[in-house]
């Protein structure tokens, strides 16, 4: 497929987008564009996280009475569960796309490899290696401390359990508000992880893969890892049903590669291709300092200054707030003069 066509290749060979993002319609009052907006807000990939929590449900996660009683037996068996479960989608798409460069650079937005670029900032001097043992080390068993505790909780009656015969409606709504729940906190946890201690001992981490791919998604410092799988406890508090809480830790876990992917589509046919939904967050990686939050679903970074839309304007207003907070140090340092 030409990715020309939708989008144009500079002299390094980073690709860009034609498009530029943009917040939900709802929020622009194009309500004309609703209709495209709830196809790509469904499929594919909450619909695959939401079959993802089906299926663990149905065949993964055991019965309340066993999970009343915390033991490793069980917590083991879904920390496996979470570690295939990765294994098979990063892994997976990893190896088509760049090891076996299935597509090449099309619709890549970085023109390089992260393997082509040894560098003693990541563990063995490897971008890959280091993010796979970070995934493994760190984040999955993060991942499963949370869900273990979030489905002891349940069983035990600690967490208000609602069933779907008689709250179909009201658990139907809140399986649509998974993705801004998980945006919100998200933004709120991104944000505060890019503050000075937190960005320079914990964040700092993550940041290293510039270039990110598929196993730089939960590649974190066991810091940032807890409080991101910690968006569980929204649940928690609101009355609910296991099956949407792992929507939701699903849409956090093995979501967490839709803003790493590094590719803008990825190529299944010739002719046909699958959205990542990566460019927000690839923006993120690129300039640091833009799009803490999502896709603009929840458009807090529109609201608090921070929104990037790949355009120039877009960069022109990120310089200008970068000279202002440049300036704004430099006053701080400057001497004061002897009275």
């Amino acid at each position: 497929m030409d990715d020309l066509k939708f989008g144009t290749r500079d002299k390094r060979g980073n690709w860009t987008p034609n498009d530029h993002l943009d917040i939900a319609p709802f929020w622009r009052g194009k309500f004309s564009e609703l209709g495209k907006f709830a196809l790509g807000y469904v499929w594919p990939w909450n619909a695959f996280h939401m079959a993802t929590a089906v299926l663990y449900w149905i065949f993964i996660v055991p019965d309340m009475e066993t999970m009343k009683t915390l033991s490793w037996g069980w917590a083991l068996w879904l920390f496996a569960a979470n570690a295939v479960g990765v294994f098979l989608l990063f892994g997976g798409i990893e190896f088509f796309y760049y090891v076996k460069r299935k597509q090449e650079t099309r619709f890549k937005y970085n023109g390089k490899f992260p393997s082509e670029h040894p560098s003693d900032v990541f563990w063995f001097k490897s971008q890959n290696l280091d993010n796979f043992l970070r995934t493994y080390i760190f984040s999955v068993p993060l991942w499963t401390l949370w869900e273990v505790g979030a489905l002891w909780a349940f069983a035990n009656g600690w967490a208000e359990w609602l069933n779907w015969e008689d709250n179909w409606l009201y658990l139907s709504m809140l399986v649509l508000l998974v993705p801004a729940i998980h945006e919100i906190h998200f933004f709120v946890i991104h944000r505060l992880i890019h503050t000075g201690f937190l960005y320079k001992y914990v964040h700092s981490v993550h940041h290293n893969s510039i270039n990110p791919s598929p196993w730089s998604s939960l590649s974190m410092h066991p810091v940032e890892g807890f409080l991101y799988f910690s968006e569980i406890l929204w649940f928690m508090l609101i009355p609910t049903n296991p099956i949407v809480m792992l929507f939701n830790l699903h849409s956090t876990g093995f979501g967490a590669i839709n803003g790493h992917i590094g590719f803008d589509q990825l190529e299944l046919t010739e002719e046909t291709t699958m959205p990542s939904h990566a460019y927000a967050h690839y923006l993120h990686h690129k300039y640091f300092e833009v799009n803490y939050g999502g896709d603009g679903l929840i458009p807090l970074d529109k609201w608090f200054g921070y929104w990037h839309d790949g355009s120039k304007e877009a960069d022109e207003q990120m310089k200008e707030r970068f000279r202002k907070k440049k300036a704004k140090l430099a006053a701080k340092k400057a001497p004061t003069p002897a009275e």
